[in-house]
């Protein structure tokens, strides 16, 4: 349903709660943390190594039970469902992973990571081939089409030799 007036109207209610957020350490690490994160955010739904047979309309894999002690155990599903679990895993266009809020947000964020740097007294950055060519001109149209764009990657000088 499309309700633009009750979805408001459940923000204000949300605004005006003062949330208390507590979130514990976590118990192995922050590695453990991005290793886990990692899973969700940087591989594909399922690789083909965990895949063990596509067979008569159903496909067969390797899954990893959490909940029983991480063993891994085998699944097989009609291939329509398989299909759809791993649609599921697909984002709709125009949305991404992971988006990023705050210093890391695309707005201002070489100005912000500066101010990060200053605050925490790191030192600032080695500057990488890439940044350096951001004083560059951006991108030149291909003169024989006028569509394209050209990278500029190397100039080669002509020597005229004299002819006396």
């Amino acid at each position: 349903m499309n309700r633009p007036a009750v979805f408001e109207a459940l923000c204000v209610r949300a605004r005006r709660i003062e949330w208390v957020v507590f979130a514990k350490a976590p118990f192995g690490g922050p590695e453990q943390v991005l290793k886990y994160l990692a899973r969700y955010t940087h591989r594909v739904a399922i690789s083909n190594s965990r895949i063990l047979s596509i067979e008569d309309g159903k496909v067969t894999f390797l899954w990893k039970d959490y909940a029983d002690g991480n063993q891994t155990k085998v699944m097989t599903l009609e291939a329509t469902e398989f299909i759809r679990r791993f649609l599921l895993h697909i984002l709709p266009a125009g949305f991404v992973r992971i988006r990023q809020y705050g210093f890391l947000a695309n707005r201002a964020r070489k100005e912000k990571l500066a101010l990060c740097r200053t605050l925490l007294g790191a030192p600032p950055p080695a500057v990488s081939a890439i940044e350096s060519r951001e004083d560059e001109p951006k991108q030149k149209t291909c003169p024989v089409c006028a569509i394209g764009h050209m990278i500029l990657i190397q100039v080669f000088r002509t020597e005229r030799l004299d002819s006396s």
